[in-house]
């Protein structure tokens, strides 16, 4: 299934859940199928993972969806923003990024203020529901990678466009 699925490479993630939890791998290779067919271009997606693997200071994602997102479409400079803490220049994926924080710093819970503010920024329930699957699923693999210190794949490591991505440094924009 991960094979397939990641085009012949397994990530050392994957190896590491498939290790111990064989169902827990599948789930995660299953969801991130079902969220890639939803309404996020890739780039976008990208970016909210980030956002999500920078919030939780994660080792492995935080350098992985670096490397996915370049892959993705994502500039240089939008990836060291986000893992700055601070915003990317493209208003849509400011939005994206914005939202992902206020949703993890409040835990999901937006107030009406908070809602028409994102929705003045182009950020419907759409997003808001496509953001919350990302968060549960990166919530559950950063953890995984804190659990395991995973290491970082080969392929990421030797990416010259890639810097060491960790320790986070700084705080978050708003």
């Amino acid at each position: 299934m991960a094979e397939d699925f990641y085009g012949g490479f397994v990530p050392n993630q994957i190896k590491v859940l498939n290790e111990h939890s064989p169902a827990a791998a599948r789930m995660y290779i299953a969801t991130m199928d079902l969220v890639e067919q939803g309404e996020l271009a890739d780039h976008e997606r990208e970016a909210v993972i980030l956002t999500i693997s920078r919030y939780n200071d994660c080792h492995y994602c935080t350098r992985t969806h670096a490397f996915l997102g370049r892959e993705a479409g994502l500039s240089q400079a939008a990836i060291e923003a986000i893992h700055r803490g601070g915003l990317p220049d493209d208003d849509r994926l400011q939005a994206l990024v914005k939202a992902t924080r206020r949703l993890l710093d409040k835990r999901g819970w937006l107030d009406e203020d908070d809602q028409s503010s994102l929705q003045w920024d182009g950020i419907g329930k759409t997003e808001l529901y496509e953001i919350n699957t990302l968060i549960g699923l990166k919530i559950f693999s950063n953890y995984v990678n804190h659990v395991a210190q995973t290491e970082v794949d080969p392929v990421v490591k030797e990416n010259p466009d890639i810097q060491e991505m960790w320790p986070v440094l700084g705080t978050m924009d708003w």
